[in-house]
């Protein structure tokens, strides 16, 4: 028994020792009382860079020594001098000060400054608010600091995106500052039950996370496994909100964006009334938009802002273009290789004589001019906006005609890819039409395979793998399979606004009836 008792006091104390060890390793770097000591450490822990501004001053009227410090550049330099130098300066001389410094400290904190602040008690504290923009206050004896927002770096003005533009609808997108980018957010939702969760990534980055969701909408396990997954991740630095999707999405090998990025307000407000989650990353100006199905894909909040027809009319002409962007080069290679027979007569002498003298068989020649656009389309990208439309455009013009002049490739192969690309130009979301773009050459290989037998198989696989896959837990392929007959009214066909009265039921929304609002399923 005695042991028993030791072992067990043992293993108290490790225990203990153990708590104790770890709130030293978290205040080890503790602020001194000395303000010359603290400078001197702060300037240490910065390597002393050349953007770090300390200004030491008394308080008037007094013998006390302060001083403030912040990063030049990161900083409101008018909120400094109007909330912080001009306050302490002018209104601690009008007043009776205390002389015992942790009240003066408290003063000058509740009465004085008036910007935002809070404490800060350790060199991590510091380094965490200093590279933020906010600003820090010292008082010499005191061996705490008040940290004060006066973050003002300069940001560009709020405009339309360019990849989601739009004909009816506002005109404003998000910016690479998050406040910007949350104001934004709440001028299209002022609803009380918007949530604002703060989170930081990046062990040395520490951009800061906004996840926000209306909460009484949301399914509150949608919340959670975000929060979770958000958690596990441990980068040194998210340069982009790519980085956080490839971290939290359920399957990496999926050549479909599991979650949706956009650049427009009105876009995630509508996404968050439905029931979904939007994450939020400073410096950037895409939100990422979860969970996301495979609907998802070919909307736009275009098909909103027009009359039901024209909008079922635009969504229709979607779901052709990503047909035709998939699988046209797929079958012609093989209805030409494997299944003349399926071709109209007049059709089949046509293509027969225009493929006369062409060296290679349709597969290669498929293949040659879907690259050659694929090159087109990303050097026009890269480069200047005015310079690389005029690439995409005289390039793909005078590349076919030269190949058709050379007889390397044939009249109507020239045709099926320009209809290829034109297609995949009307996806609405980058992301889905690279995908789709992935898709076309691994139908290509089937169909010179098998033919019509490879794409059909190829289809298969396809199916069977969107049908597995999921989006936070969401299945991708809902509401096809499994099966919501109630969404099919907001999926291929966009039905009236009046008739779309309640959320999407594969979100499992809190609250179901949306109010008429204009239920966009974005």
């Amino acid at each position: 028994m005695a042991r028993r008792v030791k072992r067990k006091q043992n293993v108290i104390q490790n225990s203990n020792k153990q708590e104790e060890n770890k709130q030293k390793e978290n205040f080890s770097i503790t602020i001194y009382k000395e303000l010359d000591k603290n400078i001197t450490n702060l300037k240490k822990m910065l390597g002393e860079p050349i953007d770090l501004v300390v200004r030491p001053f008394t308080v008037r009227g007094t013998e006390h020594k302060c001083a403030i410090a912040y990063i030049d550049g990161l900083v409101n330099d008018d909120l400094i001098h109007s909330h912080i130098m001009k306050n302490v300066q002018l209104e601690t001389e009008r007043k009776q000060l205390p002389d015992e410094k942790v009240k003066l400290f408290e003063v000058i904190n509740n009465e004085i400054i008036s910007a935002s602040t809070e404490k800060g008690y350790t060199l991590d504290d510091l380094s965490n608010a200093l590279l933020n923009g906010d600003t820090i206050f010292y008082l010499d004896g005191i061996d705490k600091v008040l940290l004060i927002d006066t973050r003002g770096w300069e940001s560009r003005a709020i405009e339309e995106p360019d990849s989601e533009t739009v004909i009816r609808g506002p005109r404003e997108g998000f910016v690479e500052n998050i406040q910007t980018n949350l104001v934004l957010l709440r001028r299209h939702i002022r609803d009380p039950n918007l949530r604002l969760k703060k989170h930081y990534i990046g062990r040395r980055s520490k951009k800061t996370i906004a996840v926000t969701y209306v909460d009484g909408i949301i399914n509150p396990d949608i919340v959670k496994e975000v929060d979770r997954r958000l958690r596990a991740i441990d980068m040194d630095d998210a340069p982009g909100v790519g980085y956080i999707e490839q971290w939290i999405e359920d399957s990496f090998l999926s050549p479909f964006p599991q979650l949706i990025n956009t650049e427009r307000p009105d876009k995630v407000s509508a996404a968050l009334l439905q029931g979904k989650l939007a994450i939020f990353l400073d410096g950037t100006p895409l939100v990422l938009v979860l969970p996301a199905t495979f609907g998802n894909a070919l909307q736009s909040p275009e098909d909103y802002y027009e009359r039901w027809t024209i909008g079922t009319l635009i969504r229709g002409l979607r779901y052709l273009a990503a047909f035709i962007s998939v699988f046209l080069p797929a079958l012609y290679v093989a209805l030409v290789s494997y299944h003349p027979g399926m071709i109209p007569q007049k059709l089949a002498f046509s293509i027969a004589a225009t493929r006369e003298g062409v060296p290679f068989p349709p597969f290669i020649e498929a293949l040659l001019m879907t690259i050659t656009m694929e090159l087109l389309r990303e050097a026009g990208a890269r480069l200047p906006s005015t310079i690389g439309q005029t690439i995409g455009i005289v390039g793909g013009l005078v590349i076919g005609e030269a190949a058709v002049q050379a007889g390397i490739v044939s009249p109507i192969m020239v045709i099926v890819v320009a209809l290829n690309a034109i297609a995949s130009f009307a996806i609405p979301s980058y992301s889905v039409a690279i995908s789709f773009r992935i898709l076309l050459f691994g139908f290509l290989i089937a169909s010179a395979v098998f033919g019509l037998f490879g794409i059909i198989l190829a289809y298969i696989m396809i199916n069977i793998h969107l049908v597995n896959l999921k989006s936070i837990g969401v299945p991708y392929s809902t509401p096809f399979a499994p099966t919501f007959l109630r969404d099919w009214n907001d999926l291929i066909f966009r039905s009236p606004i009046p008739l779309i009265s309640r959320r999407p039921k594969y979100l499992q929304a809190e609250d179901e009836k949306s109010g008429n609002t204009g239920g966009k399923n974005l």
